[in-house]
């Protein structure tokens, strides 16, 4: 899906490949973003079904479906569309499943960092919003105005891996009431000492979005639904983009591909746990060079995948 917006979703070769997508196969797309890797599995004859709980990324990719795609005649595949957070997989695909393949691609996208009003980048002015879901939730701006110093110290750590995590804390606790990301970023950067080769915003506005959005209970729950949903044979494909979700991923992808999963000092097996996963590619995969200069925000994708025992 190149279309106008000239967008070109991440390692999408590699996630085709990984799904082995087939015609007539079923397919959820647990991250729809602007549709870019839907529409690849549509274009090779697979049904998908895609859920985002952005009701924008509904909203752009319902008026960019090709009239056909759309109405399901003239094309082998189809998209069906759901606006939801990915942690609810398994009631939004109850009648659709089993399915052959489920694909995350995690982090917020290019059209939310790109959209002063959302709140996501500190390089632009905005409110502190960072909802995937402007209707569910609270903003950013509860954490950020009304959070302990030893909560945004425990999120800053926790979920941005900052190692000045109190420092940030106690400056923002200081500069209270903060209304706009360039307000934060500003405070963020004094208490910093300046800018580096990364903005120290960065990791901040990294750590509230996910908190905001409960990213990584909601990836750990999503995973394990997304298992229950595979048929046999079925790929499970995730894409991630810092190391917090990584872990997570690897570790559940780790546990779910080996049998007992007790502790090493027990010496017989009494957790009775079954492998449900055979890991596809031991390492992750990562983008080529050749992608890496057309889409820098890539550098950091890792794609790692398994099949359904």
């Amino acid at each position: 899906m190149s279309g106008e917006s000239g967008h070109v979703p991440v390692l999408l070769d590699e996630v085709l490949t990984a799904l082995e997508v087939k015609a007539g196969g079923r397919y959820v797309d647990c991250t729809l973003g602007r549709g870019g890797h839907a529409m690849a599995i549509v274009a090779r004859g697979g049904e998908v079904l895609g859920l985002d709980a952005d009701p924008e990324a509904i909203t752009q990719v319902t008026l960019t479906l090709p009239a056909p795609a759309a109405a399901g005649e003239g094309s082998v595949g189809s998209l069906r569309l759901a606006q939801a957070y990915f942690d609810e997989l398994e009631r939004v695909a109850a009648d659709f499943g089993p399915v052959d393949g489920v694909l995350f691609d995690l982090g917020v996208s290019s059209p939310q960092l790109d959209d002063a009003a959302r709140g996501f980048s500190f390089s632009k002015e905005g409110p502190l919003d960072m909802r995937f879901d402007p209707g569910q939730g609270q903003p950013a701006a509860r954490l950020v105005n009304q959070a302990t110093v030893e909560e945004l110290t425990h999120i800053f750590r926790d979920y941005g891996e900052e190692p000045h995590a109190r420092r940030m804390a106690r400056a923002i606790d200081a500069a209270r009431p903060l209304r706009t990301t360039s307000e934060l970023a500003a405070v963020i950067e004094h208490a910093a000492g300046g800018r580096g080769r990364i903005h120290p915003a960065t990791r901040i506005f990294q750590a509230l979005r996910i908190a905001t959005n409960r990213e990584l209970e909601r990836l750990q729950n999503a995973l394990e639904q997304a298992v229950r949903v595979l048929r046999g044979g079925g790929r499970l494909v995730v894409i991630s983009f810092h190391s917090l979700e990584d872990r997570i991923i690897k570790s559940f992808l780790a546990q779910e591909s080996r049998d007992c999963i007790c502790p090493p000092r027990v010496p017989v097996c009494v957790c009775g746990h079954k492998a449900s996963l055979r890991l596809v590619n031991r390492k992750p995969v990562v983008p080529a060079d050749a992608e890496l200069l057309s889409n820098p925000r890539a550098r950091s994708a890792k794609l790692r995948a398994a099949e359904r025992i």
